[in-house]
């Protein structure tokens, strides 16, 4: 049995997850990170992408996770997330349009940098679903 560390996600919607794996896998903001036991005390802001629970060697989750922080603490980790979206949660239609609403506002030759900002994040959020799911 591979060694395992304790887990315990929280977004905005509550408790997410809360047990033993054996790894977790995100995008941070300095870049794609992988927590196994006996990591280093360790914290960073979050990102946006897919992550990756490894629960044992035969059961892995993949969840979009967009934004918050990841802390491992004394072999302890916690990941508090803006957002999270286990994979067979996620609605693939409304993520699709998303994609299709946030690609038509930039198609437009007179939007202001806010509504371009705006619409690159939506547009962001969409793929990191989209690619979530596969």
């Amino acid at each position: 049995m591979a060694n395992t560390f304790h887990l315990q996600i929280v977004s905005f919607d509550g408790l997410e997850f809360d047990g033993e794996v054996i790894s977790l896998s995100c995008r941070c903001i300095d870049g794609d990170k992988a927590i196994l036991a006996g990591h280093s005390n360790y914290c960073t802001a979050v990102g946006m992408g897919t992550a990756k629970v490894k629960i044992s060697e035969e059961e892995v989750k993949l969840a979009a996770c967009i934004g918050g922080m990841l802390s491992m603490i004394n072999g302890e980790c916690h990941l508090i997330v803006n957002t999270w979206e286990w994979s067979g949660e996620i609605d693939r239609t409304r993520a699709e349009a998303a994609k299709k609403k946030a690609e038509g506002i930039l198609a437009k030759d007179d939007i202001s940098d806010k509504e371009m900002k705006y619409a690159e994040a939506k547009l962001r959020r969409a793929l990191v679903r989209i690619n979530t799911i596969g």
